[in-house]
């Protein structure tokens, strides 16, 4: 129970690797504010932390919406009086080759990816400064260090991610606030259950491990980081990959 009483916010935690974070963090003792904008997903995933015997808030958000994220900080607050972790995984991908790329879905990407980690992490900055405590996990992907074909919006938002987590971790330590990157490789999510089983092995063919990765492997390396065992590590990158990135 390393999280016991701590108030968290999961974005994005109607499926997949949000889905397995919320859970995780609710194993772990933690209340979790399930910020999603599918209801139907977002309130499954609030029950399931609700049948771990912790409390849940399913809040509809558009992460990208700057005054919708306000909204939901300033809900949080009045329900549960505070915020101790954030983290940031909402995403999703209009996949493009560079040629092909719409203005419109780059847009889209990197307002979901980047401007929605950057909206969350300013709305819940000023209550975790005057608490002297907070911790913030962004959730970025490998491609964001290595790049992808026909991911142009995807890896650069996610790259954008890693340094946006690094200039953070910088202006936020001095308050005692913790805030760290964590880079996934390929992961069996919903998403990647629809890719073509080819494009899979080839992956899988050159990732060390030589299986693909389970959501709860990223959800537990999660919680470790917005746990005080992780109190002396901020602004870290960690990858959770397989090896697939060496």
């Amino acid at each position: 129970m390393r999280l016991k009483g701590k108030k968290a916010i999961v974005t994005g935690a109607g499926q997949g690797i949000g889905r397995s974070i919320a859970l995780k963090m609710a194993q772990e003792g933690a209340d979790v504010v399930i910020a999603e904008w599918n209801p139907e997903t977002g309130n499954q995933t609030k029950k399931e932390v609700e049948a771990l015997g912790r409390k849940a808030l399913f809040v509809k958000v558009d992460v990208a919406n700057r005054i919708e994220v306000q909204n939901l900080v300033a809900e949080i607050l009045r329900a549960w009086g505070r915020i101790d972790i954030l983290v940031n995984n909402a995403g999703f991908d209009r996949g493009a080759t560079l040629l092909k790329v719409k203005e419109e879905d780059w847009d889209a990407v990197l307002g979901v990816h980047l401007k929605g980690t950057m909206n969350c992490i300013q709305a819940v900055a000023p209550h975790m400064i005057e608490k002297q405590y907070g911790k913030i996990v962004n959730i970025s992907s490998i491609y964001g260090k290595s790049g992808g074909i026909a991911a142009i919006s995807y890896s650069a938002a996610k790259a954008g991610i890693i340094g946006l987590t690094k200039s953070v971790a910088r202006e936020l330590g001095g308050y005692q606030i913790n805030v760290n990157v964590v880079l996934p490789g390929l992961i069996l999510t919903p998403t990647i259950a629809k890719m073509a089983e080819k494009y899979r092995n080839m992956i899988i063919e050159h990732t060390p491990l030589g299986r693909i990765g389970q959501p709860e492997e990223v959800a537990n390396v999660v919680a470790f980081l917005a746990s005080d065992e992780a109190s002396f590590v901020t602004g870290a990158s960690v990858e959770v990959s397989g090896g697939s990135s060496m």
